[in-house]
């Protein structure tokens, strides 16, 4: 499938949008089916795991599966010199899209359980340690992302990236946003995964670092060429390749 830039930035703002609305919604469900905070996090972790592997199967041979400016903004930057690789015009069109999906999700998942559309979160996340967490969560993502594509494993990236993921949850101290279109979109929603307005923009600023340093790692450990091997279908953080259907 070669899927013009508006057919990919639609793909991009409905994943994006599902993913928030899985991430809201069964944060929402776990703490309607009970009061124990960690049996919330493991329900709210699992339903991410499944949701996003889903997503990127799905999505991934239309748009690359990006979800997440950050892995858009990655993928332009190993890929810049590349004639083939994406452009400023590309991430123009999917930052965008990415943002305004995380946003109707939050919505959508609001909706879906008869809360406020739209009710800025109270759930403050303004700590250094939690900054912390944002940056590794981040770095090994895009680490993860770049390190499949560069050993010739794209096609584990539905299983890989989903798995690593809902391990961050746990063992991260923020809970692994590590994308800023979901952390935008989880400001709007005052519930179980909501973050505070004020807290954003130190949570973006920290999964950017992490960006930064994960790019950082690609290139010590594969060589500074990342984008080599890095256009393989269905791995987050590529453009597709044309496929037969």
């Amino acid at each position: 499938m070669n899927a013009s830039l508006g057919r990919r930035a639609v793909a991009e703002a409905v994943g994006t949008g599902l993913l928030v609305a899985v991430v809201v919604g069964s944060g929402i469900q776990a703490t309607e089916l009970t009061h124990d905070v960690g049996v919330q996090l493991l329900a709210n972790s699992l339903a991410t795991v499944f949701g996003l592997s889903v997503l990127i199967a799905l999505l991934g041979p239309v748009s690359g599966a990006h979800f997440n400016p950050a892995v858009t903004l990655a993928t332009w930057f190993t890929e810049r010199r590349d004639p083939n690789g994406l452009t400023v015009r590309d991430v123009a069109a999917y930052v965008p899209a990415q943002a305004v999906g995380a946003i109707g999700g939050a919505i959508l998942a609001d909706a879906m359980f008869a809360s406020p559309l739209v009710r800025f979160s109270t759930h403050d996340r303004s700590a250094p340690h939690l900054w912390l967490g944002e940056v590794v969560a981040t770095a090994g993502l895009v680490l993860l992302v770049f390190g499949l594509g560069r050993t010739g494993r794209a096609a584990l990236a539905p299983t890989a990236v989903a798995s690593y993921i809902g391990a961050a949850y746990w063992f991260t101290s923020s809970t692994s946003f590590a994308n800023p279109a979901v952390t935008i979109g989880r400001a709007l929603t005052d519930t179980f995964a909501g973050i505070a307005p004020a807290s954003v923009a130190p949570f973006i600023a920290a999964q950017m670092l992490g960006c930064v340093l994960g790019l950082g790692i690609v290139a010590a450990v594969y060589g500074p060429n990342a984008a080599a091997a890095h256009r393989e279908i269905n791995l987050p953080g590529s453009e597709p390749e044309p496929v037969s259907t």
